[in-house]
């Protein structure tokens, strides 16, 4: 069963905030570290040796931080619901993530939790902090349908339920006709599962200036090509965004279906040739292709 990982674009921040959440998430530790070597340069901008990614496990949930550069950040359309314990914890969690950052709603009591707030931190990754001590996961994505795309968050649930395993949709929450600007009928709060893993998503009918984008992407865990192909095959929807494993699907969702923990393995070998040979394999796929990336690794 592949897992999904969060992945978030930074421009050259991910040692320093994969340090930060480290400090304040409790059981968050630091799995792995990727740098950029010399091959593609001119492609990725990456300075070799400079760290290309840092992977974090946040309490069971993985989050891998990528140093892209400047072209995406992260934005409030994919956030972070962070489930925890005790009101102390939130108001210990919210001062740390406050300085730098923005707030969308303000840290307070609210009809569905005695304390709640969401914020965007510093590095511009959005969180939604909660008092929920009985909830079974502490960090779980949440996806809001903004823009065009508001009133699709019913239909992406069920669409992604038919292509991941061990997936379900929960009770849906509607707006009702006295909740302007949401449109009555359209999802408030849905909660979902893929892969046993929960999700929430969310639509909104309101001004935002953001939307989706390869500022936060999910990445599906492939460990072999028929896994690879199967995902592609269901998500990808936009052509001109297949890239290095990278895609987008009908609801302009960014996904990676990507092998993380062996690549992580070939961009870390220590014969610096056979990470050069990997990374130029890679850059010039669209799909993955895991026999091509073995054998550039191999020097076949």
């Amino acid at each position: 069963m592949p897992r999904i990982i969060a992945n978030i674009w930074l421009d050259n921040e991910a040692e320093q905030a994969a340090e930060f959440y480290a400090s304040i998430l409790p059981k968050t530790r630091i799995t792995a570290t990727t740098r950029y070597p010399e091959a593609g340069q001119e492609i990725h901008g990456g300075k070799p040796g400079s760290v290309l990614t840092v992977d974090l496990e946040i309490d069971g949930f993985g989050m891998i931080l990528l140093n892209g550069g400047p072209h995406f950040r992260p934005n409030p359309s994919i956030s972070f619901f962070c489930h925890c314990g005790t009101v102390a914890e939130i108001d210990r969690l919210w001062a740390a993530l406050a300085p730098g950052g923005t707030t969308h709603m303000e840290l307070g009591q609210y009809p569905w939790s005695e304390r709640y707030g969401w914020i965007s931190d510093r590095y511009g990754v959005s969180w939604q902090i909660i008092l929920d001590p009985d909830a079974s996961e502490r960090i779980v994505p949440s996806l809001l349908f903004v823009g065009e795309k508001c009133g699709q968050a019913e239909e992406a649930m069920r669409f992604y339920t038919t292509v991941f395993n061990d997936a379900a949709v929960g009770e849906i929450f509607r707006y009702g006709p006295d909740q302007e600007p949401e449109r009555e009928g359209t999802v408030m709060y849905g909660p979902f599962r893929l892969e046993g893993q929960s999700f929430v998503a969310a639509d909104s009918a309101a001004d935002h200036e953001f939307g989706f984008s390869e500022g936060v992407s999910l990445v599906v865990d492939a460990n072999t090509q028929e896994q690879i192909d199967f995902y592609w095959d269901r998500l990808s929807a936009v052509p001109e965004s297949e890239q290095c494993g990278w895609l987008k699907d009908r609801f302009g969702v960014s996904w990676q279906i990507f092998p993380v923990t062996e690549m992580n393995e070939l961009l870390s070998h220590p014969d610096h040739a056979a990470v050069n040979r990997t990374m130029e394999a890679m850059l010039a796929m669209k799909k993955i292709d895991l026999t091509a990336l073995r054998a550039a690794a191999a020097g076949r």
